[in-house]
């Protein structure tokens, strides 16, 4: 899963990006145009838990990539350009995390000038819109033209899709917002939309907000919280002086400012709440491991995601939820006694949770 944060000029966007995966990029790096990526590994205490019970000889955790999205460029104006580089830069990544700077600071000015939140987060939904449209309408052109010449099914499948995406952008309405069927769904992921992309807004504050930011977070949730956009709040100076302690440290200092989660800590959860995304665990001798998979999958595509091979070779998975495992002192022999271990076939969901042997030809 990769994720791209994106922010206007000096909204705290490579600050978020180095704190929450512990890099450090130089100035001059910071003025070239070239994304940073950095592979994260996701915390999970269950997996320390279970780690701590089986002493495996490796302890392999879920991964997410973030993308420190680069692009933008002041117009002669003094406004800011979305260049065609930046777009395309947005378009390879699962989800985006929009920075939106809140905090005042005279030494460096907001490159509009004003802080306002709205507006910020207003302008990039606005060109992401205006992207979408020029490709939906190039699109559903030149299908029409296609169209006249063959009688291709997909084609005529696809139309309707596309059409409904231009009245929604026409209404300025972004895509990640409207409902979209299963088909429909495949059908556009082709397309990368930018609208259509699950988005966390990240609201940067400084010290000197720390007891009046919710206020502040009220209103911008109220306006722009839908079914796949969410709005969080972070702290970017303090975070990253946090992100240079030892984690016992880091503790401490959270707990002196009030700070009840890390800033990587609530991306990733928020991140895999508009993903639709959970973890099932692996475990054993030679390897504990937490696998991420989306919402709703069955136990024979939670085996492809260990192997391939997995899923045609499917019989049977061998089931105990984490807790009911912890509940019976991390002991097979107690869950199958009580009955919380338990064999199910391919079509069984996996949940959160879930700690999976399976069984293959």
């Amino acid at each position: 899963m990769q994720i791209g944060i994106v922010g206007l000029p000096f909204s705290g966007k490579s600050t978020l990006f180095q704190t929450i995966t512990k890099t450090h990029i130089d100035a001059a790096a910071l003025t070239k145009a070239e994304a940073h990526h950095a592979v994260v590994k996701i915390p999970d205490a269950r997996l320390d838990k279970l780690s701590a019970l089986f002493s495996p000889k490796s302890t392999v955790h879920a991964t997410i990539e973030f993308v420190d999205v680069v692009g933008l460029k002041k117009g002669e104006s003094g406004s800011t350009q979305f260049t065609t580089n930046f777009l395309a830069n947005v378009k390879t990544n699962d989800a985006l995390v929009q920075v939106v700077r809140l905090f005042a600071n005279d030494a460096v000015p907001h490159p509009d000038v004003t802080i306002d939140a709205l507006r910020d987060t207003s302008s990039f939904e606005t060109e992401f819109i205006i992207s979408d449209l020029s490709i939906v309408e190039t699109r559903i052109d030149r299908i029409n033209k296609q169209i006249q010449k063959t009688q291709d099914e997909h084609l005529r499948k696809e139309l309707p899709v596309l059409e409904k995406c231009r009245h929604n952008l026409e209404e300025e309405k972004p895509l990640r917002e409207i409902d979209f069927t299963k088909e429909e769904a495949y059908i556009l992921k082709t397309y990368q939309l930018l609208s259509l992309k699950p988005t966390l807004i990240a609201l940067n504050f400084d010290e000197s907000q720390l007891a009046t930011h919710g206020d502040m977070v009220k209103p911008v949730a109220a306006k722009k919280e839908g079914k796949n956009t969410k709005v969080v709040s972070f702290f970017g100076k303090i975070e990253m002086e946090m992100s240079e302690l030892p984690i016992d440290e880091a503790k401490v200092f959270m707990d002196e400012y009030g700070i009840k989660e890390s800033a990587l800590d609530t991306l990733i959860r928020e991140a895999y709440a508009l993903l639709g995304l959970q973890s099932f665990f692996t475990v054993g001798e030679d390897e504990c491991r937490a696998w991420t998979i989306r919402k709703g999958m069955t136990a024979q595509e939670a085996a492809g995601a260990i192997h391939s091979d997995f899923v045609n070779k499917f019989i049977r998975a061998e089931v105990v939820h984490y807790d009911h495992f912890i509940a019976q002192g991390g002991s097979f022999a107690k869950a199958k006694e009580t009955g919380h271990w338990r064999l199910e076939g391919k079509e069984y969901i996996v949940n959160d949770g879930d700690i999976l042997s399976i069984r293959h030809s």
